[in-house]
């Protein structure tokens, strides 16, 4: 019979072999394709951090894989012989020690990590609340995201106000999305940006995002907000800055006639809409 101590051995060779074919497979042929993309810089330190999670969780999981399959392999009962309970087991010291501290180092430094990726990024993304705790340097294009049962809006209170029902913004540009809801809360999810902040009425939740080159990106609500949640979408677009320029100046013509009927621009308004703030 082999000892726990051969066993363990055995176990823990496994579990680095796993280890050294899996690790490179994760990190230079599935890392590049995490989600969400690399659409912004915002998006792309989301998959560096994806990638980093997946490296560090890769020697946990090929243990418990190698436990699993030497169990299965070693542990059986031979053929026709009956199936009965093992040995009671009551803890194993050296075991237990290393478990707990390998477990808490990884915790800790995804918890440090984790912290200042957020920093680094001056928040962007996640939805910073009305007051970020960190925020971009330089100037920001404010664009407001208004959601209700069951779509979008956007406004662009640099340009008026003028509100539209397809969000396109300019490439190059540090965005500033303040995110507000009508009705009930929703969540707006930018996938390609990397960018998802929730919507609750009555609050200003903001997020930044630095666009890159032209492109589409897909808009989701991803918070069950009722009978249509799940139509709830649309597609964004990132396009030059004189694209832009054309298209917020036809906006701007095409809505004239209703405009002095909108609210001014306010970063969030009541759950109402009769008692939208002004």
């Amino acid at each position: 019979m082999w000892s726990s101590r051969s066993h363990g051995q055995r176990i823990a060779a496994l579990t680095v072999i796993g280890t050294a074919i899996v690790l490179p497979l994760v990190v230079f042929v599935l890392g590049p394709h995490m989600p969400p993309g690399k659409g912004t810089p915002v998006a792309s330190s989301q998959v560096t951090d994806n990638t980093v999670l997946l490296v560090v969780m890769t020697p946990f999981t090929m243990f418990i894989l190698a436990y699993l399959a030497y169990a299965l392999v070693v542990f059986r009962a031979p053929k026709g012989e009956e199936i009965v309970d093992g040995a009671p087991m009551r803890g194993h010291f050296k075991s237990q020690v290393a478990w707990l501290a390998t477990t808490t180092a990884a915790v800790l430094f995804l918890a440090i990590f984790g912290t200042t990726e957020l920093l680094a990024d001056n928040g962007a993304g996640g939805g910073g609340g009305p007051n970020p705790v960190a925020k971009p340097s330089g100037a920001v294009f404010p664009v407001q995201v208004i959601a209700q049962q069951w779509e979008f809006t956007y406004r662009y209170p640099t340009y008026g106000g003028v509100e539209t029902a397809t969000l396109v913004l300019p490439a190059g540009r540090q965005i500033a999305f303040h995110v507000t809801s009508l009705d009930a809360i929703h969540s707006f999810w930018a996938y390609q940006l990397g960018v998802k902040a929730d919507a609750n009425p009555g609050v200003d939740n903001v997020a930044y995002v630095r666009t890159k080159n032209p492109s589409t990106f897909q808009i989701r609500c991803a918070e069950l907000c009722g009978l249509w949640h799940g139509y709830m979408s649309d597609t964004g677009r990132v396009v030059s800055a004189a694209d832009f320029a054309t298209w917020i100046a036809a906006r701007r013509r095409q809505f004239a006639p209703s405009m002095k009927y909108l609210p001014k621009y306010a970063p969030s308004y009541a759950p109402d809409p009769t008692f939208r703030a002004g």
